[in-house]
């Protein structure tokens, strides 16, 4: 649970330790406790944090607390084939977002070292709030951007593939713990980039996301949290304290779409693409579901 709990907690106490500094700053600037309370923040934004997959070495009991579980219709050794054999680059389009995505630190976890280089895509925000980035950094990040996605996907081998969460800000505040929503209908972007890059796409479906946190949702919070591409709420599970939940958690990763490669797509062929991943996530959540005890009568709901 403490394991688990790092994560979130950073998300808690990155905005508190800034406020307090700032303010702590303006009423006493020349004070040199006042500096040395805020020097964490001024490293946290200077130094570019490092990715560090041999720290998911030692994370093993994460999977236990969250009772986590492997499903891949398409084999790591296929996926290893595509990227260093056919030199294809691959797109993993992932649901739901979450607070925070657990589902993705398992998979992490879990994973064979040499997927450990994935990067995950995440919004531009995220990138400059200290102890955050740090947090995330652990995993690899690039900018969600579509110019920073493709400088992505000329590197070599898995370190040119990436993760995307589709839903992004707007998804995390429909998550529920009683139905599940996805902001997907308006999020073609991906498959644009996709289409002219002829980077294929694979589905992943992570259960549990939306259920080890829960967040307080309103207009203004919504609203606040776009426009600063990062979550701006209160989050909440264990004992109404930032500890994940211990829901079972799944991640499915699915099978290729077969993405072509149309330097100019038209939007014929953008819908075309984006109806074949909302149709697999679709029979993804349809066909497992029922693994995941706190699932088995949900719905889903593609907005």
């Amino acid at each position: 649970m403490a394991m688990a709990s790092i994560f979130s907690l950073t998300y808690v106490v990155a905005p508190v330790w800034m406020f307090v500094a700032v303010i702590y700053l303006i009423k006493s600037p020349f004070s040199q406790d006042a500096w040395l309370f805020a020097l964490p923040v001024f490293l946290s934004m200077i130094i570019d944090p490092p990715q560090m997959p041999w720290i998911l070495n030692h994370m093993a009991p994460v999977l236990d607390y969250f009772q986590y579980e492997d499903i891949m219709e398409t084999s790591n050794d296929e996926i290893f084939d595509m990227v260093n054999n056919k030199k294809k680059r691959i797109l993993f389009a992932a649901t739901p977002h979450g607070v925070f995505s657990y589902g993705a630190l398992c998979r992490a976890i879990a994973e064979p070292y040499e997927m450990k280089v994935l990067k995950t895509a995440v919004a531009p925000g995220v990138q400059y709030v200290p102890f955050v980035r740090n947090i995330v950094g652990i995993f690899g990040f690039v900018s969600a951007s579509a110019a920073s996605l493709k400088r992505n996907f000329r590197n070599e081998g898995i370190a040119g593939c990436v993760v995307l969460y589709v839903g992004g800000m707007a998804e995390l505040f429909q998550s529920s713990r009683d139905e599940e929503r996805l902001y997907l209908s308006k999020r073609k972007g991906f498959i644009k980039l996709a289409l002219r890059e002829g980077v294929e796409v694979f589905p992943v479906y992570f259960f549990g996301n939306t259920s080890a946190l829960s967040i307080l949702k309103g207009p203004l919070l919504t609203f606040l949290s776009r426009r600063l591409q990062i979550s701006v709420t209160i989050i909440w599970g264990r004992f109404g304290l930032p500890i994940p939940r211990d829901d079972k958690i799944m991640c499915v990763i699915g099978r290729p779409l077969g993405i072509p490669h149309i330097e100019n797509p038209s939007d014929a062929d953008v819908n075309r693409w984006h109806s074949k991943y909302c149709s697999e996530v679709k029979r993804i959540f349809d066909k497992y579901k029922e693994k995941a005890p706190l699932y088995k009568n949900k719905e889903l709901y593609i907005t």
